[in-house]
């Protein structure tokens, strides 16, 4: 794929993200093999990524720990992209969405705090479709955080 360079003169690295997504919508599309594990209070989703490979990730309504296990990539990691090799530990914020190129084969493992065992729940709860599905999201966690700061 070839990336029109007037997408990377956006003004924010997410709408550069976005904006590659798009266009990467447009081409034939991979299915990546993936694994769901549970324990007490925890879920986590192991992502087998080819070389080469080049992916977007959902939005992460709440904060969560990725864990590149094996393999080396190029990845987004906060406003810049790094290249990084396994063993390799991030805490990711809520709001995050990555853009990242396999230069080997992968596995990234991504960890949630939840007691849900229904993956289809567990994504609804999780992740954000789009960008206006995690402002409103926000924006509820706002109203319900005044709501609760107000006096009784």
């Amino acid at each position: 794929m070839t990336i029109n360079h007037q997408l990377l003169e956006l003004p924010t690295i997410r709408q550069r993200v976005n904006a590659i997504e798009a266009e990467m919508k447009k081409q034939p599309q991979l299915e990546l093999h993936h694994e769901n594990y549970f324990s007490l209070g925890v879920y986590a989703r192991a992502l087998y990524i080819p070389k080469d490979t080049i992916l977007v990730g959902k939005i992460h309504k709440y904060p969560q720990l990725n864990f590149l296990m094996q393999g080396s990539m190029q990845v987004l990691v906060g406003e810049e992209v790094k290249q990084i090799t396994s063993p390799f530990i991030v805490n990711s914020p809520a709001g995050t969405k990555r853009i990242a190129q396999a230069l080997t084969n992968c596995l990234w493992i991504t960890v949630h705090g939840t007691n849900l065992t229904d993956v289809d729940e567990i994504e609804s709860h999780f992740i954000a479709q789009d960008e206006d599905e995690f402002q409103r999201f926000v924006s509820e966690l706002r109203i319900n955080d005044m709501q609760l700061s107000l006096p009784i």
